[in-house]
């Protein structure tokens, strides 16, 4: 897939594209934005620029994406390409110094293939202070036939001084509309489960591309479930889901479900654009709830969520917000618990 294969980011493509064809690539580029977006697709796509072997004859410099050097490219083969990623078997992912500094001792010698040397190092915000320097002195004194590309979507975790030293390209979601176009070309899905997929993913096209369709479903299934009078009313099938769900360890999954839920809700409920609803094929039952739902309550409790899903490790907590949420989401709603006095 050549860059005019990717979907959105037409800017920091522009500006890569320019400077290969003025000869005038930076040493060292920071490519940060959001997870999933196409950041570390477009790295890999200046990578096979630089290295096709059949590269377009005119138009903007681009690769071919099917030579040897293109394929060697994507497979992680190709002798002049590294890639340096978080160490895998660690709890907390980490790149190492000893990382860094194997690719020091790569830099030394000069390009196997290509004009150029490139490393790529991926989640650069993972590296270790004592990665980081190690990488700061090689950019300080970059080798004239080296390239850097770090990928990273907390630029601020990085030192200035590794900052100060890239060329920095910002990378935003691109239009849903596009997201939605490219996951029917690619998947070949319908309209509505693209369109489905592209919001859940909030417009982050790799996830969106990633994502089981049927198992997406299947999880909203689950949540419209929970959020049904007949679960809400009934307190021990409420609190039994609750628990079965938080013991298989998928309490925080479906408290980003219901927070979703919440929201479309909301949007609902204050007369917001529909065409920023995931559930929009639930839209009737929305109204109906919408009409007997408390909007100062709902929004309450999508803050607790979304404060819960950003702290809440232990089983025990998240079982306990489950229970909580849904039980403060029958109240908000109006609904009286099965049994209640009229």
């Amino acid at each position: 897939m050549p860059f005019r294969d990717i979907t959105g980011h037409e800017r920091p493509i522009g500006i890569l594209q320019a400077a290969l064809r003025n000869q005038r690539l930076a040493h060292a580029y920071l490519f940060h934005g959001d997870t999933g977006i196409g950041k570390h697709l477009t790295a890999t796509r200046l990578v096979q620029t630089l290295y096709c072997e059949r590269p377009p004859a005119s138009g903007d410099p681009d690769s071919c994406g099917s030579c040897r050097a293109c394929q060697q490219v994507a497979a992680r083969t190709h002798p002049d390409y590294t890639v340096i990623e978080p160490d895998p078997e660690l709890a907390t992912p980490q790149i190492k110094i000893e990382q860094v500094r194997d690719i020091e001792q790569q830099f030394v010698y000069r390009p196997l293939m290509g004009e150029r040397k490139v490393c790529l190092i991926d989640r650069a915000d993972c590296m270790t202070i004592g990665a980081a320097n190690a990488l700061l002195k090689t950019l300080e004194e970059p080798p004239g036939h080296g390239l850097f590309i770090l990928i990273t979507g907390r630029p601020h975790a990085l030192p200035i001084t590794i900052r100060s030293r890239c060329q920095s390209l910002r990378f935003t979601a691109p239009a849903r509309t596009q997201v939605e176009a490219a996951l029917i070309l690619t998947r070949e899905i319908p309209p509505a489960d693209a369109r489905f997929l592209a919001v859940l993913a909030d417009g982050r096209i790799g996830e969106a591309l990633a994502m089981d369709l049927a198992e997406a479903r299947a999880r909203q299934e689950e949540c419209l479930t929970l959020v049904d009078p007949a679960t809400l009313t009934s307190t021990p099938a409420l609190l039994s889901a609750a628990e079965s769900l938080a013991k298989a360890d998928r309490g925080a999954e479906i408290l980003a479900w219901l927070a979703r839920w919440i929201r479309d809700l909301v949007l609902v409920s204050v007369g917001g654009d529909q065409d920023q609803l995931l559930h929009l094929d639930r839209l009737t039952a929305l109204q109906q709830y919408a009409g007997r739902a408390d909007v100062g309550m709902l929004l309450d409790l999508l803050r607790d969520i979304e404060r819960t899903e950003q702290q809440a490790t232990r089983h025990l907590n998240l079982h306990m917000a489950l229970e909580t949420s849904l039980l403060r989401l029958r109240e908000a709603l109006g609904l009286a618990p099965a049994g209640a006095a009229a």
